[in-house]
């Protein structure tokens, strides 16, 4: 028994490192991220579990291993830190938000009392309990013709009538080769759907089956969808926000950055594919290779052969219009980037390439929050940093929308 325990504290001491340093060698970026991504995320689940181990080490054998309770008192610290780290977040997305949108940005915002930054009691015992009974779900809405990949599904405040409410449309990752509409996003979308507003998760098509561009095609047949029928379910047609993880995160800011080109509307190029605001979490914003030589192997080991199946030396103009970074222009609409220091898949150092030419290029208002310890997906499930970054989310569009709504007042009382 004492040689099984001595190797779980190795393993939980071995895992809380990586979590805390992950490797920088991109050839282990995607195990340090498989390893890290859920220690980090659950360190409280996993400090109880190596404290009751060690407890019952200590209180049921006399012949302990030393190496054992070494290591069950290093993973113990590592994880405590994590966790520490993972609750000042909230403080720190704070800050963040009053040194770009104002001090009193508080007071746009329609609170019942002072802002509470602790996370919603309970969130973090449930991390996989994200959905709210008092959220509605209606499923597998077609927005084009086709299968599953041209569904979508909307979440609105249940039992309750709503008119013009703001809408947020989420794009889930998965390196544009995996995942679905109904596994990403949903603690944002359940958020604002209790606030009034009208959030849709839109599936796309794959690849390597279905080659780029066809994945940001799919979102702006999305974006079309909403501004032609969202009126139906509730929502404002003329105020669309755009939010995404990874991957989702790439094709939300891609989408925000190039309305109405026709290049990514076939056969619906007169539909308006624009939106008034864009939260990307832990995108990627360049799969040209113009930032530098860990965007250029991201490109040549992964997005040329699996997701464009072309190369970049033939194809260099498509590479470039479909990177965020090199559609900036002054008519950009406003951003709130969100990413993890520790990031291994999306290496952060992209976002603040992206985050930088947005301020210099751009008239939008841009916000920008490095989350200290924070992996790659860290918001998928409920935890402290994936509570504080979504409150934090639901916030920014809350005062942006409000800010969208004085405008429009002002602008009709001018005529």
């Amino acid at each position: 028994m004492s040689a099984g325990f001595r190797r779980r504290q190795i393993a939980l001491a071995a895992l809380a490192f990586n979590a805390i340093r992950p490797p920088k060698n991109p050839w282990a970026g995607i195990p340090g991220f498989a390893l890290g991504w859920p220690t980090s995320e659950l360190a409280p689940h996993l400090l109880t579990a190596g404290l009751a181990d060690t407890a019952a080490e200590l209180l049921l054998r006399k012949d302990r291993s030393k190496l054992g309770l070494l290591a069950a008192a290093a993973a113990a610290g590592m994880l405590s830190h994590s966790i520490a780290r993972s609750r000042r977040t909230g403080t720190e997305l704070d800050e963040a938000l009053r040194e770009s949108i104002g001090e009193n940005y508080l007071e746009t915002l329609d609170l019942a009392g002072p802002l509470d930054l602790r996370v919603p009691r309970g969130s973090v015992a449930r991390p996989f309990h994200l959905r709210r009974r008092d959220v509605g779900w209606i499923r597998n809405v077609q927005y084009v013709e086709g299968g599953r990949r041209a569904r979508l599904d909307i979440y609105r405040p249940k039992d309750r009538d709503l008119t013009n409410a703001p809408v947020l449309l989420q794009i889930h990752g998965g390196a544009w080769t995996i995942g679905a509409k109904e596994e990403q996003g949903l603690i944002l979308m359940n958020r604002l759907a209790q606030q009034g507003w009208v959030c849709v998760a839109s599936n796309y098509r794959l690849a390597p089956k279905h080659r780029w561009p066809t994945q940001i095609v799919d979102v702006k047949r999305a974006v079309a969808w909403i501004h032609e029928n969202i009126a139906d379910y509730g929502g404002d047609p003329s105020y669309l926000a755009i939010t995404g993880g990874s991957a989702g995160g790439h094709l939300s800011a891609l989408a925000a950055l190039t309305p109405n080109l026709k290049d990514y509307q076939p056969g619906f190029e007169d539909a308006d594919t624009s939106v008034d605001a864009c939260v990307p979490f832990y995108g990627v914003y360049d799969v040209a290779g113009l930032t530098g030589p860990m965007s250029v192997e991201m490109r040549d080991r992964f997005i040329a052969p699996w997701v464009f199946k072309k190369s970049a030396q033939d194809a260099m103009d498509e590479f470039v219009q479909a990177s965020p970074i090199a559609q900036v222009d002054e008519h950009a609409p406003d951003f709130f980037v969100i990413h993890g220091a520790n990031d291994t898949l999306a290496p952060v150092q992209q976002a603040r390439d992206f985050v930088e030419a947005l301020r210099k290029k751009s008239a939008a208002t841009v916000t920008y929050a490095e989350l200290p310890g924070a992996q790659h997906a860290f918001e998928v499930f409920s935890s402290y940093r994936s509570q504080h970054a979504t409150g934090a989310a639901q916030r920014w569009l809350q005062w942006h929308r409000a800010r969208w709504a004085q405008a429009q007042t002002d602008a009709t009382s001018r005529r």
